[in-house]
């Protein structure tokens, strides 16, 4: 059974994070958000929309389809008046068109079964000359070795049975570049990020999160004694190695509207 972004007990899976420096470095080499619009698509418990804000964005526009979730954000990102939530679907935002500077998906896609009709909409919202970065990963991304640093790979080893289901929902390389340039979206080459997630200073703070289901969608799938299961064999894996900082590797697709910069 995957995620139900909808219940009550999953509210905060997306919140409480904060954003590691390795990752605002990558994106302010890829574009710059000072004094732009943006529209943070799948925004979930809102930290990337705080971060946006930090980065100097004009405005921030989170747009999740779980009011759960949105409540969430709005406490994360309570008293900061650049951002703003709203309720919508990523394939029709309700948002008015030419509405952002940059829009913004991380860990969004992977979800979806119509990219051509996501970017579509990620194309209407942006001015000309606006962009998109889209982050998210490949099954490559997702089955690189496991390490005391990707922690993400002990999953795979211990019940490789979900290496299937990653397989399923992941997108490839090719389709979201061709989605892109189907809506008009111009892309180059596909960015790799090793993004920092978190760091641990002791293996009790870990296996909190880890029981927590804490911002990882695929431990869903598993039961709560496959779960107990499986802190107990990356307890094993990872002795000696505190404190733990977990990594990520991530695609990261950068597309441009076609037209004259506003």
């Amino acid at each position: 059974m995957g995620i139900d972004f909808h219940a009550r007990e999953n509210q905060h899976a997306y919140t409480g994070r904060a954003v590691n420096a390795s990752w605002f470095q990558e994106i302010q080499s890829l574009v710059n958000p000072s004094g732009k619009r943006i529209v943070d698509i799948g925004c979930g418990g809102g930290i990337y929309s705080q971060a946006w804000s930090a980065m100097g964005a004009s405005s921030v526009i989170g747009v999740d389809f779980s009011q759960v979730m949105l409540e969430a954000a709005k406490e994360q990102c309570k008293g900061d008046p650049v951002i703003s939530f709203v309720q919508g679907d990523a394939l029709a935002t309700g948002l008015e068109e030419g509405k952002a500077d940059i829009v913004f998906a991380r860990a969004l896609i992977h979800h979806l079964q119509d990219l051509e009709a996501f970017f579509a909409e990620v194309s209407r919202l942006l001015t000309p000359g606006g962009i998109c970065l889209i982050q998210d990963r490949t099954v490559e991304d997702v089955l690189m070795p496991a390490s005391p640093a990707h922690l993400r790979g002990y999953i795979f080893e211990k019940f490789p049975r979900l290496i299937q289901s990653e397989q399923g929902r992941r997108p490839a390389d090719h389709q979201v570049k061709a989605a892109m340039q189907q809506s008009g979206l111009e892309g180059k080459e596909t960015i790799k990020l090793w993004e920092v997630r978190r760091e641990y200073q002791d293996w009790s703070e870990l296996e909190a999160d880890l029981l927590a289901r804490k911002g990882r969608s695929i431990l869903h799938e598993l039961q709560d004694s496959q779960l107990q299961e499986l802190t107990m064999y990356m307890k094993e894996k990872l002795q000696g190695h505190e404190p733990i900082r977990e990594k990520d590797c991530w695609s990261i697709w950068r597309g441009e509207k076609v037209g004259t910069n506003k």
